[in-house]
């Protein structure tokens, strides 16, 4: 923790396209910054442009925005400085869909949050990954061991989310969100993780 002392008590936030997930999401944005953080809100491709059933793309922004103060950031380009300018001291990912896992487990920045990924690995800070995907025990399962094994991942704790009907489906416990910011900092994964 010392030698972050220097950055600012800012977290970079990420959204990807589990639209579903949005609602458990904002709550946490609000609660972190009345715990006193400022958020930076990053938009994937996906969370920044689409128009679903759970809500319109323009709504969504417009509620980041008076959530955090900032218009969100979407594209590679905003997200590549965030790590190298000491902009945050940690970055949220949350939902991280099952393609966003694949895509950090390969190592690449092809959309703004995983740009901004890496662009906070840059100076070793914490990432902190909330999974949100119907394939979490299936076809992203490997990739979310990868993920495990690295170092500057932690992970806001998961489990089945509807066991019987969507057996591979995982999601974390949003709630769990700003606990797990706070052991990351301190480099620990929130126990259990696993629920």
């Amino acid at each position: 923790m010392n030698q972050r002392i220097d950055l600012p008590r800012t977290v970079v936030f990420g959204l990807c396209g589990s639209f579903c997930t949005f609602d458990a999401v904002m709550p946490q944005i609000e609660r972190l910054t009345a715990r006193g953080w400022e958020v930076l809100p990053l938009l994937s491709f996906s969370a920044g442009s689409m128009d679903t059933r759970f809500g319109r793309a323009a709504d969504w922004r417009q509620k980041l925005e008076e959530l955090t103060g900032h218009q969100p950031i979407d594209s590679i380009q905003g997200a590549e400085p965030l790590g190298p300018a000491g902009m945050a001291c940690a970055m949220i990912v949350a939902p991280c869909t099952g393609t966003t896992l694949a895509r950090l487990a390969a190592g690449l920045s092809d959309t703004p949050v995983t740009m901004g990924v890496k662009s906070m690995l840059r100076g070793g800070l914490p990432i902190i990954l909330a999974p949100s995907t119907n394939d979490g025990l299936g076809a992203s399962a490997g990739n979310l061991a990868a993920l495990l094994q690295r170092k500057h991942f932690y992970f806001v704790p998961f489990g089945q989310d509807d066991s019987y009907k969507k057996p591979c489906s995982l999601k974390s416990d949003m709630s769990l969100l700003p606990d797990t910011l706070d052991c990351a900092l301190r480099g620990i994964q929130l126990q259990p993780l696993l629920l």
